[in-house]
């Protein structure tokens, strides 16, 4: 269905003909890589997952099953439609139809605004317990592609998602300065693999829930591969004793940053003093240097090793503090906690590519639910990035990926026997797409 007003805009080209542009072509695509995105979720069997977990609020015939919905919603996010209202337009789009299901011409338009609203309602605390355990599962599913892990490194970070408007669990909190929610994310530091994502109301600690989290995804990464030794490596949101004792009492290694005080900066007087002295020497270099030492807290029952860097930069000097379960050399230690922020580019990822902030539904567990379909949107996108391991591809943002592979107009003509869908004879993407093509062909073909 075409928009209800086509007005014709005018231009001026300099090439002695203007140029008059409508949206009245029919049926166009702006989103042509949207069969990849398709690929990457029947390899991942995501999202029937997924709907397989969404209770059916639904007295009488459907016309959209599950699925259906639970498709739709997430590759509009995987394409840069986060809002709901989106689908007004998008849902006669003829190779999103086709994805989801339906023909592109002679089938029924997808679900509305309003029904994908109610979906996101339909849902309670239990299903999203079973929503996040699902994203679990597929986690444990690919990683076990690359055989069985001897460890599991987990990255936790948690993360702003500013308020937009009067929803329940929306708080203040202080260090962020603003209303909103405090999503705690789990990655595998290892692949970058998103494990979970938990929606936490907006004043807690950075460490709420953590322990809970943590101990189901231990007996469900247990369950899969019984000698696994599992890590957490965390900033210093997470220091606090119950994390490091339910660690040290269920064999977890742990690295975990502390907030320099009064009561660390001694630890690293002399090695400060060192790095000057190094530095002075070097001309004003910049100096970095690593110790340890064993430290107790008032709050802890027993020693723990605490690595400490002291650097002297230009604008001064520098001193962190890390708490540590692990036997490594200080620096090399120091540096495998610096590491964990590639994390933090993953949540860039999924903020700033798929609007994973935007958790706009009134009720808390409806946002929970919308937080988990951002979370299945990463899921997809970074399936196709891990697709393209061996081209440039590879080392792309979200956006950039999503830019160059999937925003390809496209016409879709549905024909007796098959569905043709014709792309820019210009796009750049075309490698990557015969790089997907022969990575998905099976050999001998």
């Amino acid at each position: 269905m075409l928009q209800s007003t086509s007005p014709v805009l005018r231009f001026e080209t300099g090439s002695g003909l203007p140029l008059e542009a409508a949206f009245d072509a029919g049926r166009l695509t702006s989103d042509g890589g949207l069969p990849w995105v398709s690929e990457a979720d029947r390899a991942l069997g995501l999202c029937e997952a997924l709907a397989g977990c969404i209770p059916e609020w639904r007295q009488r015939v459907v016309r959209h099953d599950l699925v259906t919905l639970v498709r739709q919603r997430v590759y509009q996010i995987v394409c840069g439609y986060e809002d709901q209202n989106d689908a007004t337009t998008l849902r006669t789009d003829p190779l999103l139809k086709l994805v989801c299901g339906r023909r592109p011409e002679s089938g029924d338009a997808l679900a509305s605004q309003p029904t994908l609203s109610r979906l996101e309602n339909a849902v309670d605390r239990h299903a999203v317990e079973a929503l996040a355990r699902t994203l679990v599962e597929v986690y444990v599913r690919e990683r076990g592609r690359l055989g069985v892990p001897a460890r599991i490194l987990v990255d936790l970070d948690g993360t702003d998602d500013p308020a937009h408007g009067e929803q329940e669990g929306v708080r203040y909190h202080g260090y962020y300065r603003q209303h909103m929610y405090h999503p705690l994310l789990v990655f595998d530091g290892d692949t970058g693999q998103l494990i979970t994502a938990v929606l936490r109301p907006g004043n807690v600690h950075g460490s709420r829930f953590v322990v809970l989290v943590l101990r189901r995804l231990l007996r469900w990464l247990r369950a899969a591969w019984p000698d696994v030794a599992l890590e957490i490596r965390a900033d210093s949101g997470f220091a606090i004793p119950r994390l490091y004792a339910w660690c040290e009492a269920n064999a977890v290694a742990y690295t975990i940053g502390l907030i320099p005080n009064a009561a660390l900066e001694p630890l690293a007087t002399s090695l400060l003093a060192e790095a000057r002295r190094q530095s002075e020497a070097q001309g004003g270099a910049k100096v970095r240097l690593a110790g340890e030492d064993r430290y107790q807290a008032k709050t802890w029952p027993h020693l723990r090793r605490i690595i400490f860097k002291a650097e002297v930069l230009a604008k001064g000097p520098n001193t962190r503090f890390v708490v540590t379960a692990r036997d490594d050399e200080p620096l090399a230690l120091y540096d495998f906690y610096v590491d964990r922020g590639d994390a933090e580019n993953r949540i860039k990822d999924f903020k700033n590519a798929l609007a994973g902030d935007r958790l706009s539904d009134h009720r808390f567990w409806a946002n929970a639910f919308r937080l988990l379909l951002h979370a299945a949107a990463f899921w997809l996108l970074d399936t196709l990035r891990c697709w393209l391991a061996d081209t440039e591809a590879a080392a792309y943002q979200f956006d950039t990926l999503r830019l160059r592979l999937l925003k390809i107009g496209g016409r879709v003509r549905e024909l007796a026997d098959r569905v043709r869908l014709s792309l820019a004879s210009s796009h750049p993407a075309e490698p990557l797409w015969l790089a997907l093509a022969q990575r998905l062909t099976p050999p001998g073909e």
